[in-house]
């Protein structure tokens, strides 16, 4: 049987939205594969977390243990190794995240089995599993195939796929632990959150970003003026923040924030893939920029092939009218 097993990921009490993206993923490849879809979710008083995973339909397996309150790679690594030798996926499937790529490359080299990393799409083709994954900076898809294998280890880019709705209420099953005793060469200390500024992006609803185009600080005055008139918050892409233009806390992008306003506009911002995912979760795109192969476009829902500047005071001055 094909069964894909999802690892769930959660962080200080709540699940992260790689957790849905993924179930984008593998109930097509399970079924391509004739087997079921599945999701993993380690953790200590996770009653709730497994109930959200279950409403997509799935069998959630559950390892509730006070060894896992907090995350630790070596620990997920001995409960996985284990749990691949009992439950045999063809596909074992987590974030491209900070955990994901801390014990996924060690369980790669102790099982002796093929890892994709980053991957933004699995497809099953004549018997051969392959990955889809963006090189030169994301102006390419390459496929890559893996090689024969009983179970096939894959990372999923963040912000990768749009997370579907859930379906159907799921099974949740809760197993033992396969790991009896803590680790004491490696404990966790504690978390510590980067510092939020004036505004948390992650929480805006409509943003205004900008790019390389800006080209100096002094324009950034025609975009506040934008911002000011749709009530937007002000974000950047990679080259603003390390012109100075705009704080780092920000930067939108794979080196930044992830984002998922109900409106993005980006003014000036080329697209290079570290920052498409960051803001391809955004509901409504709207982008501008000179160059009519800029990358921004393949994502954007409305495209303005201009001068921002020429743009920006327009739109202004129109959104002013229309406020009255």
């Amino acid at each position: 049987m094909g069964d894909v097993l999802v690892l769930a990921e959660h962080r200080q009490g709540a699940l992260r939205d790689i957790s849905f993206e993924m179930m984008a993923i593998a109930p097509k490849i399970a079924e391509s594969m004739g087997g079921e879809s599945k999701v993993l979710l380690i953790g200590s008083g996770i009653d709730d977390m497994a109930k959200k995973m279950s409403g997509y339909g799935v069998k959630v397996i559950v390892i509730d243990d006070p060894l896992f309150a907090d995350f630790n790679a070596d620990k997920y690594q001995k409960v996985l190794s284990a749990l691949l030798d009992d439950l045999k996926p063809a596909v074992l499937m987590t974030g491209q995240t900070a955990q994901g790529v801390d014990f996924m490359p060690a369980l790669a080299v102790e099982k002796n089995l093929p890892l994709v990393a980053e991957a933004i799409d699995l497809n099953y083709e004549g018997e051969t599993l392959k990955a889809t994954r963006q090189i030169y900076s994301g102006k390419v898809n390459a496929t890559v195939a893996f090689k024969p294998a009983d179970t096939y280890l894959v990372t999923i880019r963040e912000g990768a796929v749009e997370a579907p709705e859930p379906a159907a209420a799921g099974e949740v099953e809760k197993i033992d632990s396969p790991l009896k005793e803590d680790i004491s060469y490696r404990k966790f200390v504690e978390y510590i959150e980067a510092e939020i500024g004036d505004v948390d992006i992650t929480q805006s609803d409509i943003l205004v970003s900008v790019g390389r185009g800006l080209k100096e600080d002094k324009n950034l005055a025609v975009i506040e003026e934008l911002a000011q008139a749709i009530k937007a918050d002000i974000s950047g892409s990679r080259a603003a923040t390390d012109a100075g233009w705009i704080p780092h806390d920000r930067q939108v992008g794979t080196s930044g924030k992830t984002v998922k306003p109900k409106l993005y506009i980006a003014m000036g911002i080329s697209g290079a893939f570290q920052h498409l995912a960051g803001m391809k979760g955004a509901k409504t795109i709207v982008a501008v920029n000179k160059d009519p192969e800029a990358p921004i476009f393949t994502v954007a829902d409305y495209a303005i092939v201009d001068d921002m500047f020429k743009v920006v005071p327009a739109l202004t001055e129109k959104l002013k009218e229309l406020k009255g």
